[in-house]
C-alpha cells in the first residue's frame, strides 16, 4: 500500500471520531425552554455571521482562482488544490462552531450532575473541532497526493494557500466580531451599570456569546488547520528535493502517529474530569508520551536512524513547553496575574502598565525554547529536521484544538447558566470551567503562535528552494529594504485590527446605552433587550473591516517580489516572521494576563465586583481583549498567507522583476 493511503485512513478515522463525538453531544439534554431559547439565539447569530462572511470569501477566492489559473504553470491543478484547501478549512471552522454552539447549552445542563459530567461534555464538544481539523487536512492532502507524482508536489502549495486564505478571514473577522461585542458589553454593563457577567439585561450579551463561537472557536479552528496543513505541505516540498521516498513519507506517518496520541488523550481527560486543571495537563502529557513512543517505533521500523528522532522529540517537547510557559504567565493564579490585579488597586493606568510589562517580558522564554528546538533539529537533520520538528509539534493538533474549543464552550455555558437563572451550584461549576477555559485559550494560542513560527521557517526554506535563493545578504540595499518592510507589516496589520475593534465597540457601547435609555423596564427585567440589533452591529462591522488587512497580507509580498525581486522578498519574510512572532506573543500573553487579573478580582479579592480595583481591571481587560483575541492570533494567519503566496508565485518572481 502506498504511504499516502495510510494518511488517508488516519484522516478518515479522525473524521469518524469527530462524527461520533458530535452524535454523543447532540443526544444530551438541552435543559429548560429558557436555556433552549438562549442557545438558539447564539446558534442563529453564529450561523448568520459565517454565512455572510462566506459571501465575502467567495469573491476573494474566485478572483484569486482566476489569477492563479491564468498566470501560473499547472494553473488548473493549483486551482483545484486551492479549492480543496479552502473548502477543508471552511468546513473545519463551520462544523466545529456548529457543534460548539450546541455543546454550550448541554454543558450548562450537564453541570447539574457535577463537575466531571460538565467537563466531559465540554471536552467532547471541543473534540469535534480538533479531530475534524486533522481529518479534513489529511484527507484533502492524501487525495491530492494520490493523483500527483513527487515531481508535481509543488502544486500542493495551492492547498496551503487555500487554507491560509480562509484562516485569515476567520481569524480577522471573528476576532473583530468577538472583541467588539465583548468590549461593548463590559464597558457599559460592568463599569456603568454594575451588571454581572452575562446578565440578560445587557443588550450586548448574546452578541458576546456569538463572538466566542465565531472568534475563539471557528477562528482558532481555521488558524490551526492552516498551520497543520501548510507545515505538511512545506515539509513535502523540502522532501521532494531529497529524492528519497522515506523523506517524503515520514512526515505523513508522524502526523498519523499524532492522531493516535490525540485519540488516547480524550479518555484520559475523561478519567481525571473531577479535577479539570489536572485533566488538561494529563491529556496533553498522554498525547505527547504516546506519540513519542510510537515515533521511536516508527523511526526504527523505517530504519531512519537517530538523527531524525531528535527533531521529532524536539517538536513534542516544544509543544508542552509552550503550553506551560503560557500558563506560567497567564494562569489564573500565576504571579504575573496577581501582580496585575494588585496594581489595579491604584487605578487603570497602573493596571495597564503592569499588564504590558508582563506581556513584553513573557516573550523571552517561548522564543528561547523555539530557538533551541530549531538548533537541535537543524544540527540533527538539517533544514529537513526543522520541518520535521514543526510536523511533530503540530501532530498534536487534535488534542490542542479540543482543549481550545473547550474554552468558548464553557464560556457560553456560564453565560447560559446566568441568563437562564440556573441554581447557584450550577453557576459555581460553570464559573470554574470558564476560568479554566480562559487559561486553556491562552495556552493554545501560545501553541498556535509557536506552530506558526516553525511553519513559517519551513515555508521560508521551501521558498528559498523554489527561487534558488542560497543566502540573505543584509548588506544588499534591496534586501535590507525587504527586511524593514517585513518587520513593519505586523504593526500596520495589527493597527487596522485594533482600530476596527475600537470603532465597532464604540458603536456597541452607544447601542447598549440607547437601549437602556429607550426600553422601559429593561434594567428591572420587565422588558427584553433587542439582542438582534447588537448582533447585527458586530456582524456588519466585522465584515466591513476585512478588506484592508486581507489586501495588506496578499498585495505586499506580491509587490515586493515583482518590484524588488526574490532576494528582497526573502528579506521581507525574515523581517515579517521574526517581528510577528515577538509581537504576537506579547499581545496574546499581555491580554490573557489582564483578563485573568480581572477574573481574580471578580472572585472577591481587592473588593470584588463593583470595586474601584475591579473597574480598573475592566479597563485593562478592555485593552487586553483585542490584543489576545484579535490582533495577536491574526498574525499567525498573516505569517502563513504571506509565506504561502510567496512560494505560490515563485515562478513569476523568477521571471519578472521591475527593478534590477
Amino acid at each position: 500500500m502506498q504511504f499516502y493511503y495510510y494518511s488517508l485512513i488516519a484522516g478518515i478515522a479522525s473524521l469518524i471520531f469527530a462524527a461520533y463525538a458530535a452524535i454523543v453531544i447532540l443526544k444530551k439534554s438541552e435543559g429548560t425552554p429558557k436555556m433552549k431559547e438562549i442557545a438558539k439565539a447564539i446558534q442563529e447569530g453564529s450561523k448568520a455571521y459565517l454565512l455572510r462572511q462566506l459571501q465575502v470569501i467567495a469573491v476573494f477566492a474566485i478572483i484569486l482562482a482566476i489569477v492563479l489559473g491564468i498566470f501560473l504553470p499547472h494553473g488548473l491543478q493549483i486551482v483545484l488544490a486551492f479549492v480543496v484547501g479552502a473548502v477543508g478549512s471552511y468546513l473545519t471552522a463551520y462544523l466545529g462552531m456548529h457543534i460548539a454552539a450546541r455543546a454550550n447549552v448541554r454543558t450548562a445542563k450537564s453541570a447539574e450532575k457535577g463537575t466531571k459530567e460538565a467537563f466531559w461534555t465540554g471536552i467532547l464538544g471541543g473534540a469535534v473541532t480538533g479531530f475534524a481539523a486533522i481529518g479534513f487536512a489529511l484527507v484533502g492532502l492524501s487525495l491530492l497526493l494520490i493523483y500527483l507524482t513527487v515531481s508535481q508536489v509543488a502544486i500542493l502549495i495551492g492547498f496551503g494557500f487555500g487554507a491560509s486564505l480562509i484562516s485569515l478571514f476567520a481569524r480577522v473577522g471573528g476576532g473583530i466580531y468577538t472583541k467588539a461585542a465583548d468590549v461593548g458589553a463590559d464597558l457599559v454593563g460592568k463599569t456603568e451599570l454594575n451588571l454581572p457577567e452575562d446578565d440578560p439585561r445587557n443588550p450586548a450579551v448574546i452578541a458576546d456569546n456569538v463572538g466566542d463561537m465565531v472568534g475563539d472557536c471557528a477562528g482558532m479552528a481555521a488558524d490551526v488547520f492552516e498551520s497543520y496543513s501548510v507545515t505538511l505541505v512545506a515539509v513535502l516540498l523540502i522532501a521532494s528535493t531529497y529524492g528519497a521516498l522515506s523523506a517524503f513519507s515520514f512526515p505523513l506517518f508522524v502526523a498519523g502517529v499524532g492522531f493516535i496520541g490525540s485519540l488516547v488523550s480524550i479518555p484520559v481527560m475523561k478519567k481525571f474530569g473531577r479535577t479539570p486543571n489536572k485533566s488538561i495537563y494529563m491529556g496533553m502529557a498522554s498525547a505527547i508520551v504516546v506519540a513519542a513512543i510510537l515515533d521511536v517505533v516508527l523511526v526504527n521500523v523505517m530504519h531512519l536512524g537517530l538523527a531524525l528522532l531528535a527533531p521529532v522529540l524536539a517538536g513534542l517537547v516544544l509543544a508542552m513547553l509552550l503550553f506551560w510557559v503560557a500558563d506560567y504567565y497567564t494562569g489564573s493564579k500565576s504571579k504575573s496575574v496577581l501582580k496585575i490585579a494588585n496594581a489595579s488597586k491604584s487605578g487603570a493606568g497602573t493596571n495597564v502598565i503592569t499588564g504590558l510589562a508582563v506581556g513584553l517580558r513573557s516573550t523571552w522564554m517561548p522564543v528561547l525554547f523555539i530557538v533551541i528546538s530549531i538548533l537541535v533539529s537543524y544540527y540533527a537533520a538539517g533544514v529537513y529536521g526543522i520541518a520535521i520538528a514543526a510536523v511533530s509539534m503540530l501532530s498534536l493538533t487534535a488534542t490542542v484544538l479540543t482543549i481550545d474549543a473547550f474554552g468558548p464552550i464553557t464560556d457560553n455555558a456560564g453565560g447560559i447558566a446566568e441568563m437562564a437563572a440556573l441554581p447557584a451550584n450550577v453557576r459555581k461549576i460553570t464559573d470554574q470551567l470558564d476560568a479554566l477555559g480562559n487559561t486553556t485559550k491562552a495556552t493554545t494560542k501560545a501553541y498556535a503562535i509557536g506552530g506558526a513560527a516553525l511553519s513559517a521557517i519551513a515555508l521560508f526554506v521551501a521558498f528559498s528552494q523554489a527561487v534558488h535563493l542560497t543566502a540573505i545578504d543584509a548588506l544588499n540595499p534591496t534586501v535590507a529594504v525587504g527586511i524593514f518592510i517585513g518587520a513593519l507589516m505586523p504593526f500596520i496589520f495589527s493597527s487596522f485590527l485594533m482600530e476596527s475593534v475600537g470603532y465597532a465597540a464604540n458603536l456597541m457601547v452607544e447601542e447598549v446605552r440607547r437601549q437602556v435609555k429607550t426600553i422601559k423596564g429593561l434594567l428591572t427585567g420587565k422588558a427584553k433587550p433587542d439582542y438582534a440589533k447588537a448582533v447585527d452591529i458586530a456582524t456588519v462591522n466585522a465584515i466591513k473591516s476585512l478588506a484592508i488587512p486581507e489586501l495588506i497580507a496578499i498585495v505586499t509580498p506580491i509587490a515586493v517580489g515583482l518590484i524588488l525581486g526574490k532576494a528582497a522578498l526573502g528579506g521581507l519574510l525574515v523581517g515579517m516572521i521574526s517581528a510577528s512572532l515577538m509581537l504576537a506573543l506579547f499581545m496574546v500573553n499581555a491580554g490573557a494576563a489582564m483578563d485573568n487579573a480581572k477574573k481574580y478580582i471578580e472572585s472577591g479579592k481587592f473588593g470584588g465586583k463593583g470595586s474601584d480595583a475591579h473597574k480598573a481591571a475592566v479597563v485593562g481587560d478592555t485593552l487586553g481583549d483585542p490584543l489576545k483575541d484579535t490582533a495577536g492570533p491574526s498574525l499567525n494567519s498573516m505569517i502563513k498567507v504571506v509565506s504561502t503566496i510567496s512560494i505560490l508565485l515563485a515562478p513569476l518572481f523568477m521571471t519578472f522583476v521591475l527593478l534590477h
